[in-house]
């Protein structure tokens, strides 16, 4: 029933926008990934991530930083020991800024190297391991507060800032909105099976190429909606790279049960070398 309902729902968004202008007759990728969430298949593709906490060994911390909608928002730091304008913005699973997040922060600035690395936290301090809290997260995020947050910390960085992004689930969603809002500042857009944006138009002011990496298994976000993705790149005169793995929603995720690491391993490998070639 709720498979159907979710259909008639996107249905009714399509039907009702149809004719509109460019910029509002789709239904946003944010709307999207929050209409899945009232989905009970959708949450059972998150299970129950395994324990983890996070021990920083390269000085990560947490910050704040003023965002244009008058609040703060929040973010975990690494600094780059040799300064630089590289940055990379990492965006959150569904479950908020939580330890595995930080770990692979931590990842990420300790193998591309001379690069500064700050995880957003979108969620404003929730985090949750509970996938009805984390579905009720997503539903409730609202997007004008997310860009809050980016453009607080495009502020935060400065503008010689040259600023890559990548995300996973609803972070890789995330991380191509980021790109967009970054405008000229962004080098680099990775999206871990991430809802895509489907505006062409919106799409034709991307600053720059996109990977994507994508799991064959995945109900939600699948090689439909993948394919669908690679042409509205290509119709906005975008270049889209897309790594397709025979796994699940999640699998890049070490402390997800459904965990693959071989995929894991070359999705990443794929991940240092466009963020390498595009942030020197």
């Amino acid at each position: 029933m709720k498979k159907i309902q979710l259909l008639i729902a996107l249905l009714l968004v399509a039907i009702v926008g149809f004719g509109q202008d460019a910029a509002i007759c789709h239904t946003s990728s944010t709307e999207k990934f929050a209409m899945f969430a009232s989905n009970k298949d959708f949450n059972n593709q998150h299970p129950k991530p395994r324990a983890y906490v996070h021990i920083t060994q390269e000085g990560g911390k947490m910050i704040t930083f003023k965002t244009p909608d008058g609040q703060e928002g929040k973010g975990y730091l690494i600094e780059a020991k040799k300064k630089t304008n590289n940055w990379i913005f990492v965006f959150q699973e569904w479950w908020g800024l939580n330890d595995n997040i930080k770990r692979q922060t931590e990842s990420l600035y300790k193998d591309l190297g001379n690069v500064n690395v700050l995880a957003l936290d979108m969620y404003d301090g929730k985090v949750t391991d509970d996938r009805q809290a984390a579905g009720r997260y997503m539903q409730e995020f609202k997007q004008d507060r997310g860009n809050a947050i980016v453009k607080g910390a495009l502020d935060y960085v400065g503008s010689n800032a040259k600023v890559g992004t990548i995300g996973w689930c609803f972070g890789g969603g995330q991380s191509l909105l980021a790109t967009l809002t970054a405008g000229k500042q962004a080098k680099a857009c990775v999206i871990y099976y991430g809802m895509p944006v489907d505006d062409v138009e919106k799409l034709k002011t991307l600053n720059t190429d996109v990977l994507g990496i994508f799991a064959t298994r995945d109900k939600y976000i699948n090689p439909d909606v993948v394919k669908k993705f690679e042409a509205n790149m290509q119709a906005s005169g975008k270049k889209v790279t897309v790594k397709s793995y025979d796994a699940d929603h999640g699998f890049a995720n070490p402390s997800n049960p459904i965990y693959d690491k071989t995929a894991t391993e070359d999705a990443y490998k794929n991940t240092l070398a466009f963020f390498q070639a595009r942030l020197k």
